[in-house]
Order: C-alpha cells, then sequence, then structure tokens
C-alpha cells in the first residue's frame, strides 16, 4: 500500500455566511494509498464531512473550495469542468452517505437507481444487461435479487447501507468515500457491514475513506486514522501508532474519552471546553484553549502539520525539534 491513489494539499473549504467566513477545512494536505482504509475521524463540526466532499467536488453554495489541489490517480480534480467532473464520480469515486434515505428516491425502485446510474456513465449498455449487473451486485451485498424491485422504505438501513454501497460500486470505482456509514446502524448490523465493507476491499481492490465519530468503527476497519480538529488535520499515521501511543493532545483526549467496559473503578475523562467558533477561530493553535500541555506559543502561533515519529505526522509543538532543542539547553 505505498502508490499514493488521492493526492490533497493545501485545501480550504469556505462558508460564505451573513455573519463572515466560516473556514470550514483550512489548508489540509493529506495522502491516500492504494488498497487502504483510511479512518477519518473528529467531533462533530470539525471539518471531515466537508472533506471528503470536497474531495468528490461535490461543495455547493455558500460553500467553496477557496484553495488547494486535488489528484486522483494523477489528474488534477480542479482543473476538470463540472461535465468531467461527473464521469470521475460515481466511475472512478463513489460515496456512501450517512442516512440513505435521504440520498436514495423514495419514489424509485431500487433496481431503477442501479440501472439508471449504470446506463447514464455507459450509454453503450442495454437495459437487460444493466438489470443483470444489479443483480448480481446486490445478492453480492447479501440482498435476495427480487428485492430489488422494491422502495427504500422496504428496506431496513441496514439494507438500504448495502444498496448505497452496491451504487458505489455499479460502476467499478476504485476510491469509495463512506460518510459516517454506521450511525443509524445498531451494534450487530454494524458489525455484520463493517466486515462486509473489509471482503469488499479485497474483493474489487477498493481504497475507502471511512468518514466518523466512532473511533470503535476505526480501530477495527481502518489502516491508519486522520484526526481532525476545526477544520486542521491534527494527527495521521498507523492506526496501531496512534491509538497506542497518540501524539496531538486532542487525539489523547478522545481516546481517554471513549468508555472501557473492561476498567472498573476509572472514571470517564472528559476534555475541557468545546470546539471553537470556525468563523473567529482562536489565534495559534486552534485546539489551545483546551489543551492540558499548552504553552505561550501554542497561543500565538500555529504549529505546521509534519512529520514526528515512525510514520506518524502531528500539528503540535510539542514535537517541534527546534522547541524540544531549546528545552534541552534550559
Amino acid at each position: 500500500m505505498s502508490e499514493i491513489i488521492y493526492s490533497v494539499r493545501d485545501l480550504s473549504v469556505d462558508y460564505l455566511t451573513r455573519t463572515g467566513t466560516v473556514k470550514a477545512v483550512d489548508r489540509v494536505s493529506l495522502d491516500v494509498k492504494k488498497g487502504e482504509i483510511l479512518g477519518l475521524v473528529g467531533e462533530s463540526g470539525c471539518g471531515k464531512s466537508t472533506l471528503g466532499k470536497a474531495m468528490m467536488r461535490i461543495i455547493r453554495k455558500p460553500g467553496v473550495i477557496s484553495g488547494g489541489e486535488l489528484h486522483f490517480e494523477g489528474q488534477d480534480l480542479m482543473q476538470l469542468s463540472e461535465r468531467q467532473m461527473q464521469k470521475v464520480r460515481g466511475g472512478r469515486i463513489g460515496m456512501v452517505f450517512q442516512d440513505p434515505m435521504t440520498s436514495l428516491d423514495p419514489l424509485q425502485r431500487i433496481v431503477d437507481h442501479l440501472t439508471e446510474t449504470i446506463r447514464t456513465h455507459e450509454s453503450t449498455v442495454s437495459e437487460a444487461a444493466a438489470r443483470d449487473r444489479a443483480e448480481q451486485l446486490v445478492e453480492r451485498l447479501g440482498i435476495r435479487p427480487e428485492r430489488i424491485n422494491d422502495y427504500p422504505h422496504q428496506h431496513s438501513g441496514g439494507m438500504r447501507q448495502r444498496i448505497m454501497i452496491a451504487l458505489a460500486l455499479a460502476l467499478r470505482a476504485g476510491l469509495v468515500i463512506a460518510d459516517e456509514p454506521t450511525t443509524s446502524l445498531d451494534v450487530i448490523v454494524e458489525a455484520k457491514f463493517l466486515d462486509l465493507l473489509r471482503e469488499l476491499r479485497e474483493e474489487f481492490d477498493l481504497t475507502i475513506i471511512m468518514i466518523t465519530h466512532n473511533i470503535g468503527v476505526v480501530a477495527e476497519v481502518a489502516d491508519r486514522v486522520a484526526v481532525m480538529y476545526a477544520g486542521h488535520l491534527a494527527e495521521l499515521g498507523d492506526v496501531r501508532d496512534v491509538f497506542a501511543q497518540p501524539m496531538h493532545p486532542y487525539t489523547d483526549g478522545l481516546l481517554r474519552s471513549v468508555p472501557n467496559i473492561e476498567i472498573d473503578g476509572v472514571e470517564l475523562y472528559q476534555m475541557d471546553g468545546t470546539p471553537p467558533n470556525l468563523e473567529h477561530p482562536p489565534p495559534g493553535c486552534t485546539f489551545h484553549p483546551r489543551c492540558p500541555k499548552v504553552m505561550d506559543i501554542c497561543r500565538t502561533e500555529e504549529p505546521i502539520f509534519g512529520p514526528a515519529r515512525g510514520g506518524t505526522s502531528v500539528a503540535c509543538w510539542l514535537y517541534d525539534p527546534a522547541l524540544q532543542e531549546a528545552f534541552r539547553g534550559q
């Protein structure tokens, strides 16, 4: 998994409101490796879903991609017209949204969703061939072929999520961005869904970006994890390394806030404060008002996101080589 399939550089997304500009994503850079499952985590409002939509170039007004580069399989997506991007969406990059009931047309049968998707992108495919492909796909996803004649409301939440995956795979996309795909599922259905994602990754040679606030989901399926806070990337690395030894104080706080039923008599940790107003973010490091390890420089200077230990990158002054050298000299 060393080949880079998607490269994001200095990506910024702003929302223009009557009271000011909200910086939902602020100069984020990351690489997605072919064949991996990358978990993108953070609190609600941290910008992770906006980042996923920006990677699909589906940001709509009042939102705007205000800067940065998006390179997918070596192609600069920011230089493509909207018509060209429509061929990329679905055909090469698929997206699974968190609420399938708002993404599926309640007046269309499942077979219509799938065949319309296939024939819109592949005009030479006949109606019969498109239906045959749809039946094979839903059967692989654990849905009886005859159920594609049903309407979305006739399926359970887990089945609707499988249909959303079928739509993402109908055109054999190489990258799937899943935005909170397990939010509406109970724990048993969620476990089956995660098992299915792992199987599909191997069977279809997929690369998956899993956007979620559920750290347990990331620990279960992801190879690497990217932690976002207030529109910035706080930490990125191998999921085992990050979860075993988190470097950024925010990552450490998130992990300590997860309930652990195997530990008795330990009070649940709660981070102080709340995420900042992104219309008027604090100066310096945006996490400094909540950080238990805050230093003077954190209040005035924004840390640079970069390599820190092993394969982990972090945006934190605690790991700045110049500062560490200065501390050793004191």
